[in-house]
């Protein structure tokens, strides 16, 4: 029989949370989060992390595992996914995998990584290149390594120059032949069945939820957490720094923007990611069941 991996998914605040909890309980299932700011010690209001009392109720994988110095990357999460739910259904337990981040859930169904190594030096070394020679030197290279050009690559986005030419210099080959080996690698789960769901909710029920989570964030400590997280290094680690919630806080505390506008500024942008995972869901993920958050129950999730 082939093993199977259930995986609740849904835009922030739809309230994946507490079903996922429930599901788990009633189904001897351990969870694994697919949240790509779960990962990081104290970054726990702003991120809505489950609470102390519900991480007791189900075993919780990949929460809680990097200080926010230590950027995580798809390849890593991959490793540790595939580890955990080997772990898990090794034991007899089913596997729960709940959360929202597009890119790491794409990875249950899809190759998200090819298997070139750029070493630190080199990728340190452009980006000293791009800061004293500009984004036209890069692109010039770029397109001499790629003499029959450069495919739909965005020219103008340095970081994804970047990531371009790292890959071609590291891997002596042309971006053509990096998607064309890319797209015949094997998906990291495919040894399993994917059962895929997904809770929705009407926008004006969802707006309402994202304006009672923001209150009670600030309400519960958002602005000293992220006071604490800038000492303890948050802004080493981009990604995360960058992440809603944080951003706006961040400047709230180093006087960028009036604190009376956090709340708004936090629900505004939080309206802005919802738009795009909503699209996210529906063009970069398989057919799958999708189902009213608000009536859903435990038993019609995966059947």
């Amino acid at each position: 029989m082939t093993p199977t991996i259930h995986v609740l998914t849904g835009c922030t605040a739809v309230g994946k949370t507490e079903l996922a909890l429930r599901w788990a309980e009633a189904n001897g299932a351990e969870i694994v989060s697919c949240d790509s700011l779960l990962f990081y010690r104290g970054m726990d209001i702003g991120t809505a992390k489950p609470t102390a009392a519900e991480l007791v109720r189900v075993p919780h994988h990949l929460v809680d595992i990097r200080a926010v110095t230590e950027p995580m990357d798809v390849t890593h999460y991959v490793t540790l996914a595939r580890a955990a739910v080997a772990d898990i259904l090794g034991r007899g337990r089913q596997v729960l995998v709940t959360g929202g981040s597009g890119f790491y859930l794409k990875a249950f169904f899809a190759a998200v990584a090819d298997e070139v190594t750029v070493a630190d030096e080199l990728r340190a070394r452009l980006r000293a290149r791009l800061e004293q020679a500009g984004l036209a030197s890069l692109v010039a290279e770029l397109q001499q390594l790629n003499p029959l050009g450069l495919g739909a690559l965005d020219t103008q986005n340095p970081r994804r120059v970047i990531r371009a030419l790292e890959r071609c210099l590291a891997s002596g080959r042309t971006l053509a032949e990096l998607k064309a080996e890319f797209a015949a690698l094997p998906a990291p789960f495919a040894a399993y069945e994917i059962r895929l769901c997904e809770l929705v909710r009407d926008k004006e029920e969802l707006e309402q939820r994202i304006a009672r989570r923001v209150a009670g964030m600030l309400q519960a400590g958002l602005i000293e957490e992220v006071r604490g997280l800038l000492a303890a290094g948050l802004e080493k680690n981009e990604s995360a720094a960058k992440a809603i919630g944080y951003r706006e806080t961040i400047d709230v505390i180093r006087g960028l923007r009036p604190e009376a506008d956090l709340p708004a500024a936090i629900e505004q942008n939080t309206r802005a990611l919802v738009k795009k995972q909503r699209t996210w869901f529906k063009t970069q993920l398989p057919d799958h069941r999708q189902i009213g958050a608000s009536q859903a129950t435990v038993a019609e999730l995966f059947v």
